[in-house]
């Protein structure tokens, strides 16, 4: 609580000085036009170093009376078309004060000019609060813009700020869910491969020793997946054409695999594991529950200014709870973060498939390779 009221403290005082220096710096600027043009019109003289001093005195004094009477009305925080009317009558009536004020004074101490004292004490008094209403309304300009500009400012930051912690928690969020995916493959899955791995030890020693090859790739890259945004989808799909070998020699001839990959789309963005997750589900609840087995279908294309993932397989969606299966829920919101609102995930039923379609927005999809999720 004291630092947070030493920092309040510390801001207030920055403030009031940044105001007194802008104060002074102004009004003493108009000070010294006057005694510039004085000068070169040779009226400097005593009579006119007291106006100076009273129109400065005076300039000082309203502009300062104002300025509170702004802050207790908390003008500033109205809205800009209010802000502005508003400003606009107190600046008139400050300026027919302050107008007022130095009309009186003059002619009390005998300060107007040959000129002025021809004219009625009417026309003195509103030529007076012209000239104060010009030189309060430039204030009040100025006044407005510097903290229409600081609050924009200070809102610009803090929605900053507040993206970035927004992003900094769903990116854990993202690498909680990715470590749960992860232990969610090592002791289903990698059981599976390793009976299937001893089984062709024997029969099979050099198809056996592929198979731990692709065992090792899959193990690398889920232990990678947590530490990083974003990798090329040619990387993505070998891991998961290493995986679709490994379930086949576990399903054998009830699994048939087919692949459609455009080459423009292998150096093109995606998150890690995403296809992986997908094709896992496929495996889990379409092919596994299927007494002949079926098909998996991988499409990869660029279409209408989206890359375009499909991965169809044979099987029925059995309500909602499957179709939000694990892993697949964090899906829209993780390519949404990544690649923007455009970025799409879609689960449907398509005659006796499964359909995961997945959009990213070739546009969107600037994030470089290899970026650290910290």
């Amino acid at each position: 609580m004291g630092s947070s009221d030493s920092g309040f403290t510390n801001f207030l005082k920055r403030t009031f000085t940044r105001y007194v220096v802008f104060q002074t710096m102004g009004w003493g600027f108009l000070v010294l036009i006057n005694v510039f043009f004085a000068i070169t019109y040779g009226k400097y003289n005593s009579r006119f170093i007291y106006r100076v001093m009273i129109f400065a005195f005076l300039g000082v004094f309203w502009s300062n009376v104002m300025r509170m009477f702004i802050r207790r009305q908390k003008v500033l925080l109205q809205p800009v078309q209010r802000q502005v009317i508003e400003l606009f009558l107190i600046t008139i009536i400050f300026g027919s004060f302050s107008g007022f004020c130095e009309s009186r004074i003059t002619v009390f101490f005998n300060l107007k000019s040959i000129t002025e004292k021809q004219l009625s004490n009417v026309s003195l008094i509103l030529s007076d609060i012209f000239y104060s209403f010009i030189y309060l309304f430039i204030w009040n300009c100025i006044y407005f813009i510097y903290h229409y500009i600081e609050k924009t400012r200070i809102q610009t930051t803090a929605n900053l700020r507040l993206e970035s912690r927004v992003k900094e928690l769903e990116l854990k969020s993202i690498q909680a869910e990715l470590k749960v995916i992860k232990s969610h493959i090592n002791p289903h899955f990698i059981f599976n491969a390793l009976n299937s791995i001893r089984a062709l030890v024997d029969e099979n020693p050099a198809r056996a020793r592929k198979a731990i090859t692709e065992l090792s790739n899959i193990l690398r890259s889920s232990m990678q997946a947590e530490k990083i945004e974003v990798v090329p989808f040619e990387r993505e799909i070998n891991i998961v054409k290493d995986y679709l070998e490994l379930e086949h020699i576990r399903f054998e001839e009830r699994l048939h695999i087919s692949y459609r990959l455009d080459e423009r789309t292998f150096e093109r963005p995606v998150p890690p594991m995403l296809i992986q997750t997908l094709v896992e589900n496929a495996i889990k609840h379409g092919i596994s529950k299927n007494v002949e087995g079926g098909e998996i279908n991988i499409t990869s294309t660029i279409i209408d200014g989206f890359h375009m993932i499909l991965i169809r397989n044979t099987g029925q969606l059995n309500g909602v709870d499957q179709s939000k299966g694990f892993g697949l829920i964090s899906t829209e919101s993780r390519l949404k973060l990544l690649f923007g609102n455009r970025a799409r995930f879609d689960l449907k039923q398509i005659d006796g498939n499964v359909e995961a379609k997945v959009l990213i927005p070739i546009e969107a999809s600037k994030v470089s390779f290899g970026n650290q999720v910290n």
